[in-house]
């Protein structure tokens, strides 16, 4: 490893933020009343705003900070050519061969914030956001529960990212705790969700916007992709089974979605690209694109029991196993002409593999409850219960480093009552 790629902040090598991440959010710290932005290098923040203050960045902003701010909106506005001379600077000043920070022991303190002592918030301002079915081995498995092996796959589903339009307004940072949903659970029948499970997903942000009726060609949406977090699609299956025909789920998935708070770049997931599975039958030539690519980054959920300690890893997934490509997710939700806007989320959907392990959510993992998890102490699972915690994380491994995304964690609360 050459020392441009060293850090003068003393990075754990299992950390998700060395030099080679660098991942936006918004911060608040003790000592400011506002949101700002920052960056995670180890277990500190290194704060933007203060940056800028004290002469070391730039003006990106056209004039107005786009750092002493509550989103990141502003910085994704400025395109891709700004986001890589931001981030070469940034690398630079957390170089170790760099003095201007590391010297200056008063700088230090000014610019550099525990993350211990910070409140993470929702990274972007959402317009809107879509939520994808991507991957191949979660639509065969919940095809199969629901109309048999023979027919699991939709007729469709091989020659589009299917999705539907999600709710951007309930969408929650790591950390916020939810309600179980009530809803409609049968005819006549109403209360709360006795079904509520979760998702593993991933989404990217747009950082670069269109306008109505210009599609974008599937080899121009890298430009157009900031940089992409962890998403917990929380889903309640009985409110879903009743109310998802003819026009799919709506109260079974609108009452919370959680994102984590550090949003990776696609400049420090560019060594982790793979080539994007085999598709077939070959898909239509907007989706059709021979460099399209995947990422290599392994995925974890783990279950904590309510009233326990007990945190046992129930899922172990990776996201090149989707058969959809985030590209060809932007190049289809834009062939319409439908236009995007900056900060719009769009996520995965389920991020199942082939292996019981890697199934991304307890209805897959129960199969519909004829095969409860085993928890530690006697416990089974078929789905949540009040007081559970789920908590993801993943990563790409480098050779002695890895990039990133923390954890997105929640725990489920008993639902409220009508006040």
């Amino acid at each position: 490893m050459g020392s441009e790629s060293k850090s003068f902040i003393e990075v754990n090598p299992d950390s998700h933020f060395p030099i080679q991440n660098l991942p936006y959010g918004i911060f608040k710290h003790p000592r400011f009343p506002a949101p700002r932005v920052g960056v995670a290098i180890g277990d500190l923040i290194l704060d933007l705003a203060e940056l800028e203050q004290q002469g070391l960045l730039a003006n990106y902003g056209d004039g107005e900070s786009i750092f002493s701010c509550d989103n990141l909106n502003g910085l994704m506005r400025q395109g891709r050519k700004t986001w890589s001379q931001l981030r070469s600077r940034l690398t630079q000043l957390m170089s170790v061969d760099c003095a201007e920070i590391r010297d200056d022991q008063e700088l230090r303190v000014a610019v550099l914030r525990k993350q211990s002592e910070c409140e993470m918030q929702l990274p972007v301002a959402v317009p809107d956001y879509t939520d994808f079915y991507s991957s191949r081995d979660h639509a065969t498995n919940v095809g199969t529960m629901l109309r048999g092996a023979e027919n699991a796959l939709q007729p469709n589903w091989l020659h589009l990212p299917v999705a539907y339009h999600g709710r951007s307004g309930s969408l929650i940072p790591s950390g916020t705790d939810i309600y179980r949903p009530h809803g409609q659970l049968a005819e006549n029948k109403f209360g709360p969700s006795r079904a509520l499970d979760f998702e593993l997903e991933m989404g990217f942000f747009v950082g670069a916007e269109t306008t109505l009726g210009n599609p974008i060609e599937i080899s121009k949406t890298p430009e157009h992709i900031f940089g992409m977090v962890l998403v917990n699609d929380w889903s309640a299956r009985d409110i879903q089974k009743w109310e998802y025909v003819p026009l799919g789920p709506f109260l079974a998935k609108n009452f919370a979605t959680s994102i984590s708070p550090w949003v990776v770049t696609t400049d420090a997931l560019a060594p982790f690209q793979r080539p994007l599975p085999a598709q077939d039958p070959p898909v239509q030539p907007y989706l059709s694109w021979q460099q399209d690519y995947t990422y290599d980054i392994d995925l974890r959920v783990a279950l904590t029991a309510a009233n326990t300690k007990d945190v046992l890893e129930i899922t172990r997934s990776n996201f090149q196993y989707l058969y959809w490509s985030m590209h060809q997710q932007l190049a289809h939700h834009t062939v319409s002409g439908c236009n995007v806007r900056v900060g719009d989320l769009l996520a995965s959907g389920t991020i199942s593999g082939p292996e019981k392990i890697s199934q991304g959510c307890l209805l897959e993992l129960s199969w519909r409850g004829a095969e409860p998890l085993e928890l530690p102490g006697g416990q089974k699972r078929i789905f949540l219960e009040d007081g559970d915690r789920i908590t993801m994380t993943g990563w790409c491994q480098g050779a002695d480093y890895r990039v990133g995304f923390g954890e997105v964690t929640a725990k489920l609360l008993p639902a409220r009552t009508a006040e």
